[in-house]
């Protein structure tokens, strides 16, 4: 199992230079699975898709700043020789890949930013529900409803929610106040590089209002809303959201 700068990540592809890099950064409570293989494996590409440090079989523990995981991210980068790369995220993994554009556009190639936005406001009843033992379940159960819609495979719910009660509460709570926390709205216009904005046309958690202001202050972006999805765009439109993917970096690299 590869670890790097104590992260553990999946590599698809990775000795295969000739093949442009592509970063998947999950979202709050998430891990490289939250990434389905049709993006993890998305061909043509090589693919990184770590775990964020605590979560999934990452060391260490979660953190409270979308910052500080940006910065674990760029020396994850560093130690595997990386210098330019595509970075995909979503949530608050958008959050991630759109600090690292502003704050090291050197390293960025083009942003795919997916259910995300400039801030990550949470409601913060469900923060102090996930310091409480007796309710946590519950606000596993809320954080499920707000991100899937009633299209949603039952079954990839199920699997989510899952692997998100294996998340330890401190880590969970610390990715909310890290979402909330979160304001790059006065810095937006300083994103250099091509961006793709993909949302759910029912994304409860990140409405559609969030992605409208990436696609208006982000100079070169192009925006693709997908119907009868909600928040976890990725899991309940894998296929649909490869192929975007794939188009999008493909029109970059002309």
């Amino acid at each position: 199992m590869p670890y790097q700068a104590d992260l553990y990540y999946q590599a698809y592809h990775a000795d295969d230079t000739n093949r442009k890099p592509l970063v998947l950064i999950h979202g709050a409570g998430g891990d490289h699975l939250s990434w389905p293989s049709q993006i993890r494996r998305l061909a043509g590409y090589r693919v990184y898709t770590p775990d964020l440090p605590g979560h999934g079989k990452s060391r260490g523990h979660g953190l409270q700043r979308i910052s500080a995981y940006a910065e674990i991210i760029i020396d994850w980068l560093n130690k595997l020789e990386l210098p330019k790369v595509f970075l995909c995220g979503h949530s608050m993994g958008g959050g991630i890949a759109l600090w690292i554009a502003v704050h090291h556009p050197e390293r960025v190639r083009g942003l795919i930013l997916i259910g995300t936005g400039s801030s990550l406001p949470v409601n913060l009843t469900l923060i102090e529900d996930m310091t409480n033992a007796k309710v946590y379940a519950a606000a596993v159960d809320n954080i499920c409803r707000w991100s899937f819609s009633l299209h949603a495979d039952p079954r990839v719910i199920k699997n989510f929610k899952e692997q998100m009660l294996k998340t330890r509460p401190s880590v969970l709570q610390g990715d909310f106040r890290a979402c909330d926390a979160f304001d790059l709205r006065g810095r937006l216009d300083q994103v250099q590089t091509p961006a793709l904005i993909i949302v759910g046309e029912l994304d409860k958690m990140t409405p559609l209002r969030f992605s409208e202001e990436l696609e208006r202050v982000i100079q070169d972006a192009e925006m693709v809303v997908l119907p009868q999805t909600g928040h976890m765009v990725p899991l309940e439109k894998p296929q649909s959201t490869a192929e975007l993917v794939r188009t999008f970096l493909k029109k970059v690299l002309l």
